[in-house]
């Protein structure tokens, strides 16, 4: 007996409630469909619907903004990442996108955020193309029908083709993401970039859930153990983040976006949205095993003649993406839930080859560290970049968070305090030298020091303190050559290694100069509206 068709919403809300076209909660298949009617792309030999998200290829962070309000006003924190917007080009931008999506085709979807239920906010999202709205159906969590139809607690309007007037909207250019807490909705218009409806809600999650929840958001990947041990991985780009919370011996969680509630781990998505660039089935067999019917590729390459994907093709862009729903990989934990974390692991890509392989934290070096979000890009990973660069990026995803990263900071000393979790700093970049000097830290080598803190080895040994950086480094573990635990050993010159180091402890000592220096003025302001 075939389900029957879910009935379509009352849109009125949105003043869309006369559109004639509209398309309620397609299947894949439907959806999949639509996309090769409207040439919105083509299937690849893997089966995976294979679309181009026109000139963006990425997110536009300039072009990133939050409304100012009784709500927001006070409580955001205001600056490059959160750009400010009136209430009155809102309204406007509400009305035209919605006046240009009445006449047109275009597909709506309920899904839902959050893996618990206790933290769970339902969503609609409405696209004007079939693909967006198969990314939504892959990246959120997948309602039951009979929870279909009722109004809301959050709605997304996506629409590529509509486009901002800048003099008129408050908008920096045509295209643009705009996040209303009053309201309760986002809008995002002049850009087909599928990751700017994920992060959108990621945003939000970033904002309620601290502030109404007591929970604790987190951009970072999480595993579980088979006695039901969870561990926590944050990492910024090029860390080894997927890489290393992707293990066959473990659940996945999830490999982007959680929460920390009172007692559980919880993953925000439905899905797994992962980079593409240089993939093969031997790097990442769960990812590449993944990409099949139901999935989406994203502005990746062909080879010649073929619908065979090259993934090492970067013609188009390196933020090559593919999307899919986390039941695509085997050992997905499915509701993707578990319980608080015995393990925490800050990844880090050191080029400067100073960090030790692993090292413990306190709990005041966990917040400090988490603060900081710590990488270096090489050289060719961007134009211009020749010799290591340092990238601090707060709570391991600045881009992402509405409130002062000491809040986030705050909620994880809590957590780790009254759940007695114990945090880890990892070295996944050099040792031995600067990069172009020294070598790059074995995968190998990485996988046998996380396995031996998940498994307990690593509470059996003794430490001693980084004289520098006043880490606590293990002077031993199971497999591993004892001198690679302390970098110092590992340099020709010490006298040119206590060098490096310490410019890097400076480095990291003037980067959390601006948190101070915006308590500071967030006390002084509290004081000046007590007078």
């Amino acid at each position: 007996m075939s389900k029957k068709k879910p009935q379509r919403p009352d849109l009125s809300y949105l003043n869309l409630g006369s559109a004639i076209d509209v398309n309620y909660q397609l299947s894949p298949m439907e959806l999949i469909d639509d996309a090769l009617l409207n040439n919105e792309g083509c299937l690849a030999s893997s089966g995976a619907l294979a679309i181009d998200t026109g000139e963006f290829t990425g997110r536009s962070p300039k072009d990133r903004f939050i409304v100012c309000d009784n709500i927001t006003q006070d409580e955001v924190w205001w600056g490059d990442v959160n750009i400010k917007i009136t209430p009155e080009n809102f309204e406007g931008l509400f009305k035209k996108i919605t006046t240009y999506l009445n006449d047109k085709k275009f597909y709506v979807r309920d899904a839902f955020a959050c893996a618990d239920p206790d933290y769970s906010i339902s969503i609609r999202v409405i696209t004007e193309t079939a693909y967006q709205n198969l990314f939504v159906n892959n990246l959120f969590i997948r309602p039951d029908q009979d929870t279909l139809g009722g109004e809301p607690e959050w709605t997304i309007i996506a629409a590529p083709g509509f486009l901002a007037d800048p003099l008129q909207d408050g908008t920096r250019q045509e295209n643009f993401s705009v996040i209303n807490f009053t309201k309760k909705m986002i809008l995002i218009g002049g850009t087909g970039y599928t990751g700017e409806i994920k992060k959108g809600i990621f945003s939000v999650l970033n904002f309620i859930l601290p502030i109404y929840k007591n929970t604790l958001s987190m951009h970072c990947a999480a595993n579980v153990g088979k006695a039901g041990d969870t561990a926590i991985f944050f990492g910024l780009s090029g860390t080894g983040k997927t890489t290393l919370s992707a293990d066959p011996e473990r659940g996945l969680i999830g490999d982007d976006e959680h929460g920390w509630g009172k007692d559980s781990i919880f993953n925000f998505e439905g899905g797994c949205y992962a980079k593409c660039v240089d993939l093969t089935i031997e790097k990442e067999p769960q990812i590449f095993k993944a990409i099949k019917f139901g999935s989406l590729l994203e502005n990746i390459n062909f080879y010649p003649n073929t619908k065979e994907v090259d993934y090492s093709n970067i013609d188009k862009t390196e933020n090559t993406r593919v999307a899919y729903p986390i039941d695509y990989i085997d050992n997905a934990i499915l509701p993707s839930v578990a319980s608080a974390p015995k393990n925490i692991f800050f990844l880090t890509a050191d080029a400067f080859g100073v960090l030790p392989p692993i090292s413990k934290l306190s709990v005041e070096q966990a917040m400090f560290h988490f603060m900081s979000g710590y990488t270096a890009k090489v050289a060719g990973t961007e134009a211009g970049i020749t010799e290591p660069q340092l990238t601090f990026s707060a709570c391991f995803g600045k881009a992402f968070l509405p409130l002062h990263p000491s809040r986030y900071a705050k909620l994880l000393g809590e957590k780790i305090t009254s759940q007695q979790v114990t945090v880890w700093l990892v070295n996944t970049g050099w040792s031995g030298g600067v990069y172009g000097v020294g070598k790059r830290i074995k995968l190998g080598y990485t996988r046998a020091l996380i396995a031996a803190a998940l498994n307990g080895e690593l509470n059996k040994v003794e430490y001693k303190m980084h004289p520098i950086f006043k880490l606590m480094m293990p002077t031993s573990c199971v497999n591993i050559p004892a001198e690679i635990l302390d970098p110092s050993k590992t340099w020709e010159n010490r006298e040119e290694y206590n060098t490096k180091a310490t410019e890097l402890e400076k480095a990291f000592r003037l980067n959390f100069e601006q948190f101070k220096e915006a308590d500071a003025t967030k006390r002084e302001q509290e004081e000046l509206n007590l007078r």
